[in-house]
């Protein structure tokens, strides 16, 4: 059974988490204005969208049904269950037994999942492609993912996420080339998932990839909107507690904590200053060429598991 402090500490990081996923997405906002040369919104302007939609009358179509009813509850329930399994200040997974990888996975999935069943749900044929479109993307991109992490635990000997995160942290995986691939290749997967450019369509809600959120209103498109924050948060916390858990605290003492803080959020700025400049130096790409590079990085995740194989 965790302890009161592992459930504190799975609580705290996961409504941080929360709260800050409209920072985040407004400091990506700004410095997208910035590299634009033009103003742009606030840092905190994603802060007061929220809060007008929370006033706002909370309308359905008339077709819609159960799926798309519940979609904003269950994408928030599975993304806060996320964040209270992913180590983010400590390497040591919060709750033990909740932060395996397997179960991560399939939680993220259920996100997709609802997410475009949702746009199928809601009767509008315009949000059906909108969702058509999401669930094409995960078939896309999810086996890249997933083998990459495969390696990773292959080589960990375990699931766990916080025993892969102090395995490569230790240097005790017998081959590092795997590891660099493997990195490489769930990070290019990871760029997927961010909807960043060229795999990004804009950020409208009339575009096809928030299709799915065309019909939502007030207070279930504010909860949305913080959702799809969160989930880029979660992501990228996902990726730094197995391949960068540089940082993180190796005990739950204050100091520790917020020593883990401090570098968490000095990785995510770095992401954010890299992310920034890499997609406003590329076009959008059409969505039928993203096959073409999904595959480039499959090649990236099937290479590491043949250094896995042999051993280099």
């Amino acid at each position: 059974m965790p302890t009161l402090t592992q459930v504190s500490l799975a609580f705290v990081q996961a409504l941080l988490l929360l709260a800050a996923a409209p920072l985040f997405t407004g400091i990506t906002r700004v410095l997208r204005a910035k590299m634009h040369t033009r103003r742009g919104p606030g840092v905190l302007q994603d802060y007061r969208d929220v809060i007008k939609l929370l006033r706002r009358q909370n309308l359905q179509p008339p077709a819609a049904g159960f799926a798309f009813r519940a979609m904003p509850t269950v994408m928030i329930a599975a993304l806060l269950t996320i964040a209270m399994a992913v180590p983010v200040l400590t390497r040591a997974v919060p709750i033990p037994g909740l932060g395996d990888l397997i179960t991560v996975i399939y939680l993220f999935a259920i996100v997709r999942f609802f997410f475009s069943l949702s746009g199928l749900d809601s009767g509008s044929s315009f949000a059906g492609i909108g969702g058509s479109r999401e669930l094409t993307l995960g078939v896309l991109v999810e086996p890249t993912l997933v083998l990459s992490l495969l390696v990773c635990a292959l080589l960990a000997g375990s699931t766990d996420i916080g025993a892969m995160g102090e395995a490569i942290a230790t240097g005790h995986v017998r081959s590092a080339g795997a590891v660099l691939l493997a990195g490489a290749a769930a990070i290019f997967a990871c760029y997927f998932e961010l909807g960043k450019l060229p795999y990004d369509m804009a950020e409208a809600e009339q575009e096809l990839q928030e299709g799915p959120l065309s019909e939502y209103s007030g207070p279930s498109l504010a909860l949305l909107k913080v959702a799809m924050g969160f989930k880029q948060l979660l992501i990228l916390a996902f990726v730094f507690a197995i391949f960068v858990p540089y940082g993180s605290s190796s005990d739950t003492s204050l100091v520790g904590l917020l020593i883990g803080l401090a570098a968490f959020i000095a990785k995510i700025a770095v992401v954010a200053v890299v992310l920034g400049v890499v997609e406003n130096s590329v076009a959008r790409a059409r969505f039928r060429l993203t096959p073409r590079h999904s595959w480039f990085g499959l090649g990236i995740a099937s290479l590491a598991f043949v250094f896995y194989i042999s051993g280099l």
